[in-house]
């Protein structure tokens, strides 16, 4: 049986330069920073990373350079691979394979969003099938509002009694959680991960593997707090230690996520290159940032 995936994963921001290539050196320190709070894993080219505005060439050589430059082992990475066609979906999925990496975060095929449960298991056994590899291991995205496309809990389940050591988690960014609980119940092989630490102590109550949350590129030592405690059974202390994690997300959530963020890191750091974000997304506006922190 595949292991299962647990704890508290960073889908990691991408700082840009003002010419809007990758900032390498913002990049990996946060990432070091990240891993240091106390993230389990990172997931570089996420929803929060910007993933769809960057090329396959971007994405492959900054996994390569987390892992070379030492910031990251290839077992704490979780790169996001899922785009809309299987060929280069399935060449992400690969490399990432192939650099050791613990797992890949995979959209389904969004734009077809006339696609139902039978076609996204056609597009996903295949995908699997193509990549050829008993150390593929799949962490399903849904993100439908994102997407225009999901996972259900009834395919899910599916893939995973098909491929079970290899669909093994299930990030829910949907929030909605009768969902999560649905694919909890319907596919307990699988690790599921609510995209807000808001859900994770009751998403590890009734087995869930943790979260993958925007919010712990700026809380992430005090969500792994929560999260902590929540394995540990201490479910009292944590809910009480989910109440200031909770305020924390509202705000960032209610600044935009990604502009929020990373106005807060450039205000944080003093490096006016965080607050660049690539089209058609705009950049973020310094004076949040200062109000977030002010906030929090």
């Amino acid at each position: 049986m595949a292991e299962r995936f647990r704890g508290v994963i960073t889908p990691i921001l991408t700082p840009y330069n003002d010419d809007f290539s990758i900032a390498e050196d913002l990049y990996l320190a946060h990432a070091g920073a990240c891993l240091a709070g106390g993230a389990h894993y990172i997931s570089p080219f996420g929803t929060t990373s910007e993933a769809l505005s960057q090329s396959m060439r971007e994405r492959m050589a900054m996994v390569e350079l987390l892992a070379s430059s030492g910031t990251a082992r290839p077992g704490q990475m979780m790169p996001g691979t899922g785009l809309c066609n299987m060929e280069e979906t399935a060449t992400l999925c690969r490399h990432a394979v192939e650099l050791g990496c613990a797992a890949v975060m995979t959209l389904p095929p969004f734009f077809f969003v006339n696609a139902g449960d039978e076609g996204l298991y056609r597009y996903f056994s295949g995908l699997i099938e193509s990549v050829g590899s008993d150390r593929l291991k799949v962490c399903l995205y849904h993100i439908p509002q994102m997407a225009g496309i999901g996972v259900s809990p009834g395919l899910a389940a599916r893939l995973n009694a098909a491929f079970p050591e290899v669909v093994v988690a299930y990030k829910d960014s949907s929030g909605n959680w009768e969902n999560t609980k649905a694919v909890i119940e319907a596919a307990p092989g699988i690790s599921v991960f609510p995209g807000s630490e808001s859900y994770l102590v009751d998403a590890v109550k009734l087995g869930g593997g943790g979260c993958i949350s925007a919010s712990c590129n700026s809380n992430v030592a005090a969500i792994r707090g929560v999260y902590d405690l929540a394995a540990a059974g201490k479910w009292e202390a944590a809910a009480a230690a989910l109440g200031p994690v909770n305020v924390h997300r509202k705000a960032v959530q209610d600044g935009g996520l990604i502009p929020a963020l990373k106005a807060l890191k450039a205000y944080q750091s003093g490096d006016a290159r965080w607050l660049n974000l690539r089209p058609p997304l705009e950049n973020a506006d310094p004076a949040l940032g200062e109000r977030l922190a002010a906030t929090l």
